[in-house]
């Protein structure tokens, strides 16, 4: 028997979770098909989920199909839950993305196919949906070739569109040996010399399907069943088993963590090599902390039980780590993907609702981060307020949603505001040594600010002899910068600049005759950790640094006689079009908009284009903030803008 892990992806409304339903009812898994809108699906257990009717958090089932026993995990379809489908892409061996057969190729389906391709991922594509009024076989199709993939095999053809008996014919047609051949070299001299057998087109296909080269759509219905069977049929068949050494290294990934009844954390893990046992001790995370596995769960026939050992290639839900995080490595480091998607480009502030403990909010808000690490959180305790990043409006009431059923508390958000960035504009250098200047620190350290090419992030370097004072205080000083960095001259993070530590010194360690230790005369890493800031601000200051905000690429389709209606209203949010084609009576606008002003054109579109219009947006780059008043956020450190306050604040002295 081999494993299979395959997510299921689809844009919002495809109908992803009724065929993860299908599927599991087809399998025998399940005696009666959940439905969304009835609120009592597998996979949607959340009570916010099953209200609202959409997939929220990613969840797991396990089934068979003959000896392949698949964990399947279906995901959110909403672009705002996207960091739920970004933890998920990690641990897949195979997947299905699901196009509505009425609505087509919509704009999170082709940002998921890119993903999935650039991250090679083995795809099957179900077109769901061919018995609704509207279904289009011929026109999905040709919008999956040139909108998503130009290596589409189809698996046959789709009769009775529209109409409750609608079916699915499977067979390869001509089509399908063009596109195979265009990827097996072997196939084409075959197809040249008219030998072509349909057991060498089928192994063309496993072998282009399992490489990700070649993605096999298949027609049917999630709520009839019609088509269902061929797509199980491909996934025994054409995607590819997980693979894993059970005698190697232990290494696994987590990408899922919840809380369970008493409020431990429980974490969902790939295991990719070796075996996981109960009682082990295991490192993990960065800090490679080491804690013991208390427990472990793994996914059987529709649902979890516990067992003593996990081995590789299987996913599993753990006990026993209590400072897990999602993204730890487990055993082993492996080489992770990376961020798949963009980071969350728009902040709101929570505000208490009456009779709501901040305390209580403060805490509840964190376990949310844990369990989505995009959700980043920022407490200010001068004005005790916390603010979250986030990817959308839904997401915004989504949390608030959770925070009243969960945690009992009522919350509201004040205005979304862009996150934006602040990059340096020049070079800046600044020093303060030891006893002089009024600098109350037993720490001599200079820095330079330079700024670094976009999406580089921030480098430290040395200019300094490594050996010319303890690593420690080096360390304190690097940390220090990172940390500073979080907010600059105008309260945003600074990045894509490189730190060059150019002045460093410090006091040795001093001691009386029997008194010790003589802290008023002997360096510390505190020395550096509250000197650093201080220079590392005028640093900035003396080279400027200047606002960027979150910009969005758009992608517009309407009808042509609305252009003139769209065109002021683009102009209205600063959306700037940069082409525009004309195809027939079609129009297509491609452009930048900023980002905060997404979700209001995303309102006002279908009024401005008869509710033909259709918008793709994704995160595309950051530019310099050049109209108005410049956006500034409010400081939650100690202020080292503020030498008098910050001294204060730090050290209780005050410094010249």
């Amino acid at each position: 028997m081999h494993l299979l892990n395959l997510g299921i992806l689809a844009h919002v409304d495809a109908g992803k979770t009724s065929l993860t339903e299908r599927l599991l009812h087809s399998v025998g898994v399940i005696d009666e098909i959940g439905r969304v809108d009835d609120g009592n699906t597998q996979t949607d257990t959340l009570a916010l989920e099953r209200r609202r009717g959409i997939t929220i958090k990613s969840a797991v089932v396990s089934f068979a199909i003959d000896d392949v026993t698949v964990n399947l995990i279906d995901t959110p379809g909403h672009p705002d839950f996207i960091a739920e489908v970004e933890r998920v892409l990690g641990v897949l061996d195979g997947a299905v993305l699901v196009v509505s057969a009425v609505e087509g190729v919509q704009a999170q389906t082709r940002v998921l196919m890119r993903t999935l391709q650039r991250l090679r991922i083995p795809t099957l594509v179900f077109v769901n949906k061919i018995d609704r009024r509207g279904a289009d076989h011929e026109g999905v199709l040709r919008a999956i070739s040139e909108r998503l993939t130009p290596s589409a095999v189809p698996m046959g053809t789709a009769g009775g569109l529209g109409t409750p008996g609608a079916h699915f014919v499977p067979g390869l047609g001509p089509a399908a040996l063009d596109v195979l051949a265009d990827h097996d070299d072997g196939l084409l001299s075959a197809y040249v010399e008219g030998t072509v057998s349909d057991a060498r087109l089928r192994a063309a296909l496993v072998d282009g399907t399992r490489q990700a080269l070649v993605h096999p759509v298949y027609f049917g219905s999630a709520v009839t069943g019609a088509g269902v069977d061929e797509l199980i049929e491909g996934i025994k068949e054409l995607l590819p088993a997980a693979d894993g050494d059970p005698d190697g290294p232990l290494s696994g990934t987590v990408f899922k963590v919840e809380r369970g009844p008493a409020g431990e954390k429980v974490a969902y893990a790939r295991m990719f090599s070796g075996t996981l046992r109960t009682r082990d001790r295991i490192p993990f995370g960065d800090a490679r902390e080491d804690a013991r596995i208390t427990a472990i769960s793994v996914f059987e026939h529709g649902t979890d039980v516990r067992r003593d050992t996990v081995p590789a290639g299987r996913i599993a839900k753990l006990r026993g780590l209590a400072d897990i995080r999602i993204g730890d490595s487990l055993g082993e480091p492996r080489k992770a993907y990376g961020q798949v998607f963009a980071p969350p480009t728009l902040e709101t502030v929570v505000v208490p609702g009456p009779g709501t403990d901040g305390r209580a909010l403060h805490l509840a808000l964190t376990r949310l981060a844990e369990q989505d690490p995009l959700i980043g959180l920022r407490h200010d305790e001068v004005r005790r307020e916390t603010s979250v990043s986030l990817y959308g409006e839904v997401q915004k009431e989504v949390i608030q949603a959770t925070l009243a059923d969960e945690f009992g508390l009522d919350v509201t958000f004040r205005e979304t505001t862009p996150l934006c960035i602040e990059r340096p504009a020049g070079t800046g250098a600044a020093a303060e040594f030891i006893k002089k200047d009024a600098n109350p620190f037993l720490a001599t350290v200079g820095l330079r600010v330079d700024p670094a090419a976009p999406g580089t992030g921030v480098g430290f370097r040395l200019e300094v002899e490594l050996g010319s004072m303890p690593y420690a205080f080096f360390k304190a000083v690097e940390d220090t910068v990172r940390d500073t960095l979080g907010q600059g001259l105008h309260g945003w993070q600074v990045t894509d600049c490189t730190v060059t530590m150019t002045h460093c010194g410090y006091w040795p360690r001093q001691s009386h005759s029997h008194q010790g230790f003589d802290k008023s005369m002997s360096s510390t890493g505190a020395d550096f950790r509250g000197l650093t800031p201080l220079v590392l601000v005028e640093a900035l200051r003396r080279a400027g640094t200047q606002v960027h905000e979150p910009m969005h690429r758009f992608r517009v389709e309407a009808p042509a006689d609305t252009l003139g209606a769209l065109l002021p209203v683009l102009a209205a949010l600063r959306a700037v079009p940069q082409t525009t084609e004309t195809r027939g009576d079609t129009c297509v606008l491609e452009g930048v908009v900023p980002a905060d002003r997404v979700h209001e054109l995303e309102q006002r579109l279908p009024g401005l284009t008869r509710g033909e219009g259709e918008l793709e947006s994704a995160f595309e780059h950051y530019a310099p903030v050049t109209h108005g008043t410049l956006p500034c956020r409010p400081r939650t450190d100690s202020n080292p803008l503020n030498r008098r306050e910050y001294l204060l604040n730090v050290t209780r002295r005050v410094g010249g």
